[in-house]
C-alpha cells in the first residue's frame, strides 16, 4: 500500500517561500545557490527566545535587516539583492495561485504581499539613505540605481531613431515601479526622484534629434504619472534655477526640462553644438546624394521630432492636470518666455538666448496645448480675456509694441479704468479650487489619460490678484512662443536662403575675377566660401527637415492663427466694414506681433506646396481687408503692407491652387472693399516715417500693382475699380495716379541712366590690353561695380515696366482723372520724356547686348507709351490733351512722333493705333503753333498775372491761407498731391484751404480780352 506524502503546514511553506525570497536560512547547510546568506547571529538570537528556526511574517522584517546589515561575501549589494527579492517574490506569487487550498493559497498571499512591501520599503531607506547599509558595490557610479529599471521598463516601446538606448541588461520586475511610487511618503521619495530628474536631465545634455533622448523622455513621463514625482518635479530646484546671473540659455541647459527642449535638428552655437551632427550625419554635400536618401532623412527627422513634441506635451499635460503642480507649470513657461524675450530682436546673442531648437520645440508643444480650443468653430474664443495684456503678471505683454496706441496711451487707459473701478467681490483664496478651475480632463487619445477639458470661470490668487481661465493664459503664451520660436526660425530660415544666394553671386564673381586676373589669395577665399556654402547648405536643410517639411506643425500654427484673427476682429465688433471710427482700446493696445506673426506664417506657408489644403483661408482674407488700409486701427504701414503680400502669395497663378481664386472672385468684404483699400494703401506708404522709405515703397507697390493687374481682369473687380475712380476722381485715386506716375518716371529715368554707366563699364571691361594693365584690386571692384549696376537695372526696368503697363490698361477705360487741370500736364509731360528717350537722339546709346537680361524692352514699352497716347486722346472730350503735350518745353518736339510712328510700323504694330497716333501730334502741332500766336498776342504778361512757381500766366488764381501768396490753383493743387504743406513755409495746407482770388482772376481775364 502506497505512502502519502506528509501533508506541509502554513508556517512550512511560508518558510519555504520566504527562505527563496530572500535567500537566506536559519541552518548551516549546504546551499548550491552561492547568493543565499547562512544568518548566524541571528539563528542563535531566535533559538534564544525559545522559538522555532523557521521563517514567517513576523520575522520577516527582523531576518531583511540582518541581511543587509551583514557584510557577507559572494551575496549581492544591496540594492540588486532588494529589487532581486521583488522578483523571486513576483515569481513566488504566480505559483501561488496554483495552489488548491484556498486558505493557504490567502494566507501565502498574504505574506508575499508583505515581503513585497517590505522589500519597497527597505529600497526607499536604502536610496534615500545610502549609508544605511553596508554597500560593498564595486561598478559605483553618480546615476540612481533605479534608472536602468526606469528605462528597461519605457524601452519596449522605443526602437527607432531618438531612443534605442539600453538599459545594461536590467530588466525591472513586474509591479517594482508601481509600489515604489505609488503610495509612498513625500519626504522620503523626494530625495530619491530628485536624484532621477538630474540623471534624466544629464543624459540628454547636447543630445540631438538622432541621439537616444526618447528613452529618457519616457522614462520622465513615468515619473511626473504619479502625483509624487510630479510634486517632487515642481519643487527641484533646477525646475525654474534662481540666481542673479540666469538668462534664457542658463534655463535651457540647467533647468530639468530644458535640455529636453533643446534636442532639436537645428543648428545651434558651437558651444552647445548637439550630438550626433544632423547637418553632417544627413545632409553632407547634399548636391551628391540621391534624392530618396534626402527624402528619408526628411522623414526620419520629421518623425523623431514628432516624437519628441508628443512626449513633451504628455509631461506637461500630466503636471498640468495635476492641481498641485499646474501654477508651477504656468510659472515656468512664463519665465521661460520672459528670459528669452530678446529673441525678438534682428540680432541674437546665442549665449543668452535659448537656442532655437527649443522655441521650435515648445512652438510645437503650445500648440498642442491648444488643440482642445482650436475647434473649426472656435467655440471657446470668447474664454479669451483681452485685459490679459494690461493686468497679467505673468508675462510682460505692456512693453510690446501695440497695433496703435503709444506706451503713454496704454498707461493713461489703465490709470482711468483703475479709478473707475468700484470695489469688486472678493477673491477666493483656496489654491486648490482656483486651480482645478483651470483645467480638467476632457477628451484626446493622449496615452496617460483623458484629454484636457478647459473652464470659463476666471481663477483667483491667494494674492488677490485677478488669474485668468487655462485658455486664456494658454493662448497668450502660445502667441509669445511662436512669435520667439516657430516665426523667428521662419525669418532664420530666410536669412539663411539669402545668405546662400549672397554667397553663390559672390563665388560666380570671385571665380571670374579668377579668370581674368587668378591669385593664390582668390584660390583661398574660394576655397573658404565654397566650404561656408556647404555649411549653409546642410543648416537650410536642417530647418526644412523640422519645419518645412512638417505639414501638421504648420497646419496647426494656421489654425491658431486663425483664432488669433477671429478673435481681433471680435474686439472692433466682428467681421463687418466700414470699421468704426475710433478704434476700441482693447485692440489699439494688443501687441503688434500677434497680426505681424500671422501674416508671416501665411506668406511662409503660401510659398511650400500644398501646405494650404483644407486650411480655412477666409476669415484671414477678412482681416487683411478690414485692416490693410486702416492706420486708425493698425499704425505700422510696413504692417499693412505685409498684408498684400499674404494677397500676393494668394493670386492663382502664384498659389498654384485654383481655391484661392475665390478668395478673390466670390468673397464679399473682397470684391466691395478691395480695390479701394489697395488704391489707398498705394497711396498711403508714401510716407512711412522710416529712413528708407523712398526705397521700401517700390518694392510694396511692386506687390500692389501685381495684386491690382490680376484684380483688372477679373469682370466684378474693373467694374469696382472703374467706380471708385469716378467717386473718387479729386480724391484717392488722383493721389494714386499722381504717385504711379512719379514713380514710374523716376524708375525709367534711373534705369537708363544706369545702362548708360553700364555700357560705359562694359567698354572698359572689353578694351582687353587696357583692363589687364589695371592693378587687379581695380579691376575686382569695378567687377563688382559691375555687376551691382546690373541688379539694379534689372530691378528698377522691371517695376518701371509694371507701372507704365498699368498706366496702359487703366487709361483705356479710366481717362477724366489723367484729364484733370492738375494732371493732365504731368501726365503728357511723362508720356513726351518717355518718347524722347526711346526714339529720340539717344535711343542708340541704349541698345545692350542682352536687353531681355535687364527687364529692357524697348518696343514693348514704346508700344504702351503710344497706347496711353491713344487712349487719353480717346477720352479727351474738351481737347485739352494736345495743347498739355505741346506745354512741355523740355521733351516735347513734334518730330518725335513720326519717328516713334516708323518704328512702330517695324515692330508690326496696329495700323489704327498708328494713325490715331500720328493724328494726335498733328492736333499737337496745331496746339503749339495757337500758343505761340496766343504768346505773341500777349506780348508782355505783368509779373503779379504769372505763377510763381511755373512762372506762367495764371488761370484760376489762389490765395494760400498761411503765407498770402498768389498761386495758380492747377499748379499748387499738383503740388497738394505729393506733399501736404505750403510751398512758401512749409505750414499745414490742404485744397480746401484754399482761397480763391477773385479780383486777381478779373483783371487777368480783362488783361487777355485787351490783348485779343
Amino acid at each position: 500500500m502506497a505512502t502519502h506524502k506528509p501533508q506541509r503546514s502554513s508556517a512550512e511553506i511560508a518558510d519555504i517561500i520566504l527562505r527563496k525570497i530572500f535567500l537566506v536560512t536559519l541552518t548551516d547547510t549546504m546551499e548550491s545557490d552561492p547568493r543565499v546568506v547562512y544568518l548566524e547571529m541571528t539563528a542563535a538570537e531566535i533559538l534564544s527566545e525559545g522559538k522555532e528556526l523557521r521563517l514567517s511574517g513576523d520575522l520577516m522584517e527582523r531576518v531583511l535587516i540582518d541581511r543587509l546589515s551583514g557584510n557577507f561575501t559572494s551575496a549581492e549589494p544591496p540594492f540588486a539583492y532588494l529589487v532581486g527579492c521583488y522578483r523571486r517574490a513576483y515569481d513566488e506569487g504566480k505559483k501561488i495561485g496554483n495552489m488548491k487550498d484556498k486558505a493557504v493559497r490567502s494566507e501565502m498571499e498574504s505574506v508575499v504581499k508583505k515581503a513585497k512591501e517590505m522589500v519597497v520599503m527597505y529600497t526607499r531607506i536604502h536610496l534615500g539613505h545610502p549609508d544605511t547599509f553596508p554597500n560593498w558595490e564595486t561598478n559605483k557610479s553618480n546615476v540612481s540605481p533605479l534608472l536602468p529599471l526606469i528605462f528597461s521598463e519605457v524601452s519596449s516601446s522605443v526602437d527607432v531613431f531618438g531612443g534605442g538606448g539600453s538599459s545594461g541588461g536590467v530588466s525591472c520586475p513586474p509591479g517594482f515601479l508601481e509600489e515604489f511610487f505609488r503610495n509612498a511618503d513625500f519626504d522620503s521619495l523626494d530625495p530619491i526622484l530628485k536624484q532621477l530628474y538630474e540623471d534624466l536631465r544629464g543624459s540628454v545634455l547636447k543630445v540631438s534629434a538622432l541621439g537616444n533622448f526618447q528613452q529618457p523622455l519616457r522614462a520622465l513621463l513615468l515619473l511626473v504619472r504619479f502625483p509624487i514625482g510630479a510634486k517632487s518635479l515642481v519643487n527641484h530646484q533646477w525646475w525654474i534655477p534662481k540666481g542673479a546671473y540666469l538668462n534664457g540659455r542658463v534655463i535651457e541647459m540647467t533647468s530639468i526640462l530644458g535640455p529636453f527642449f533643446h534636442v532639436s535638428a537645428l543648428p545651434d552655437h558651437p558651444i552647445f553644438k548637439s550630438q550626433p551632427d544632423v547637418g553632417q550625419q544627413c545632409f553632407s554635400e547634399a548636391s551628391t546624394r540621391r534624392p530618396a536618401d534626402l527624402l528619408s532623412s526628411f522623414t526620419t527627422i520629421k518623425t523623431v521630432m514628432n516624437n519628441l513634441y508628443d512626449g513633451l506635451s504628455e509631461v506637461l499635460l500630466c503636471l498640468l492636470k495635476n492641481a498641485e503642480t499646474r501654477e508651477s507649470v504656468l510659472e515656468y513657461l512664463g519665465e521661460v518666455i520672459n528670459k528669452n524675450a530678446s529673441r525678438a530682436h534682428i540680432q541674437v546673442d546665442p549665449i543668452s538666448c535659448a537656442s532655437s531648437g527649443m522655441f521650435v520645440n515648445l512652438s510645437a508643444v503650445m500648440l498642442r496645448l491648444c488643440e482642445p480650443f482650436l475647434d473649426a468653430n472656435l467655440t471657446k474664443k470668447d474664454k479669451i480675456d483681452s485685459k490679459y495684456v494690461f493686468y497679467s503678471t505673468r508675462l510682460d505683454l505692456r512693453s510690446l509694441t501695440a497695433l496703435h496706441a503709444s506706451s503713454e496711451e496704454v498707461a493713461e487707459w489703465l490709470d482711468k479704468e483703475n479709478q473707475g473701478k468700484t470695489d469688486e467681490p472678493k477673491q477666493q483664496n483656496d489654491g486648490e479650487n482656483r486651480l482645478l478651475h483651470s483645467l480638467q480632463a476632457t477628451s484626446s487619445s493622449n496615452n496617460f489619460g483623458g484629454p484636457l477639458a478647459f473652464n470659463n470661470k476666471p481663477m483667483s490668487s491667494c494674492s488677490g490678484k485677478a488669474k485668468y481661465t487655462f485658455i486664456c493664459e494658454c493662448f497668450f503664451m502660445t502667441a509669445r512662443v511662436l512669435n520667439l520660436g516657430l516665426l523667428k526660425a521662419f525669418t532664420d530660415f530666410k536669412h539663411l536662403v539669402q545668405d546662400i544666394s549672397r554667397c553663390e553671386d559672390t563665388l560666380s564673381t570671385m571665380k571670374a575675377m579668377q579668370e581674368q586676373a587668378p591669385s593664390r589669395q582668390l584660390e583661398l577665399d574660394i576655397d573658404r566660401l565654397e566650404k561656408e556654402m556647404e555649411s549653409f547648405s546642410q543648416e537650410k536643410l536642417c530647418y526644412e527637415a523640422q519645419i518645412l517639411r512638417d505639414s501638421e506643425l504648420l497646419q496647426c500654427a494656421l489654425s491658431f492663427y486663425r483664432l488669433m484673427v477671429v478673435w481681433l476682429v471680435g474686439l472692433v465688433g466682428g467681421f463687418k466694414m466700414p470699421l468704426p471710427s475710433t478704434c476700441p482700446k482693447e485692440f489699439a493696445c494688443m501687441p503688434e506681433h500677434f497680426v505681424e506673426d500671422a501674416m508671416e506664417l501665411l506668406i511662409f506657408a503660401s510659398r511650400i506646396p500644398r501646405a494650404l489644403d483644407g486650411v480655412l483661408l477666409d476669415d484671414f482674407m477678412n482681416f487683411i481687408i478690414m485692416f490693410m488700409a486702416s492706420p486708425n486701427y493698425i499704425r505700422n504701414p510696413y504692417l499693412r503692407a505685409k498684408m498684400v503680400e499674404v494677397l500676393n502669395c494668394w493670386m492663382p497663378r502664384r498659389s498654384g491652387s485654383s481655391g484661392t481664386a475665390t478668395l478673390f472672385e466670390g468673397h464679399q468684404l473682397s470684391l466691395e472693399y478691395l480695390i479701394r483699400n489697395l488704391l489707398k494703401l498705394y497711396v498711403d506708404i508714401e510716407f512711412t516715417g522710416s529712413h528708407t522709405q523712398f526705397y521700401d515703397k517700390f518694392n510694396i507697390r511692386h506687390n500692389i500693382a501685381e495684386l491690382l493687374e490680376y484684380l483688372w481682369q477679373v469682370p466684378s473687380h474693373r467694374n469696382a475699380w472703374r467706380q471708385i475712380a469716378k467717386e473718387e476722381e479729386k480724391g484717392v485715386y488722383l493721389n494714386f495716379l499722381n504717385f504711379l506716375i512719379n514713380d514710374s518716371i523716376y524708375l525709367l529715368d534711373e534705369s537708363l541712366n544706369k545702362i548708360l554707366e553700364l555700357k560705359g563699364l562694359e567698354a572698359e571691361m572689353s578694351n582687353t590690353l587696357e583692363w589687364e594693365g589695371r592693378p587687379a584690386q581695380e579691376r575686382q571692384e569695378r567687377t563688382r561695380l559691375f555687376h551691382s549696376q546690373e541688379n539694379i537695372i534689372r530691378i528698377d526696368m522691371k517695376l518701371a515696366n509694371e507701372d507704365v503697363s498699368m498706366l496702359a490698361f487703366t487709361s483705356e477705360q479710366i481717362t477724366a482723372p489723367f484729364l484733370l487741370p492738375e494732371m493732365v500736364e504731368r501726365v503728357a509731360s511723362m508720356l513726351n520724356y518717355f518718347l524722347l528717350q526711346l526714339v529720340g537722339p539717344q535711343r542708340k546709346s541704349l541698345s545692350l547686348k542682352d536687353p531681355e537680361k535687364y527687364e529692357f524692352r524697348p518696343k514693348h514699352l514704346l508700344k504702351q507709351i503710344v497706347k496711353i497716347y491713344v487712349h487719353l486722346a480717346h477720352g479727351d472730350k474738351e481737347n485739352i490733351f494736345p495743347a498739355a503735350i505741346t506745354r512741355d518745353g523740355r521733351s516735347y518736339n513734334e518730330q518725335l512722333f513720326s519717328a516713334a510712328a516708323d518704328v512702330l510700323r517695324k515692330i508690326g504694330e496696329d495700323g489704327r493705333i498708328i494713325q490715331e497716333f500720328i493724328e494726335l501730334g498733328a492736333k499737337a502741332k496745331a496746339a503749339a503753333s495757337e500758343a505761340m500766336d496766343t504768346e505773341a498776342a500777349l506780348g508782355d504778361i505783368p509779373d503779379e498775372f504769372l505763377d510763381p512757381i511755373q512762372y506762367t500766366l495764371m488761370k484760376d488764381p489762389v490765395i494760400l491761407p498761411s503765407s498770402r501768396i498768389t498761386v495758380d490753383r492747377p499748379v499748387i493743387q499738383r503740388h497738394l498731391l505729393s506733399d501736404n504743406t505750403d510751398p512758401f513755409n512749409r505750414s499745414h495746407l490742404t485744397a480746401d484751404m484754399l482761397i480763391p482770388n477773385f479780383e486777381l482772376k478779373a483783371k487777368i481775364e480783362e488783361f487777355i480780352r485787351s490783348r485779343k
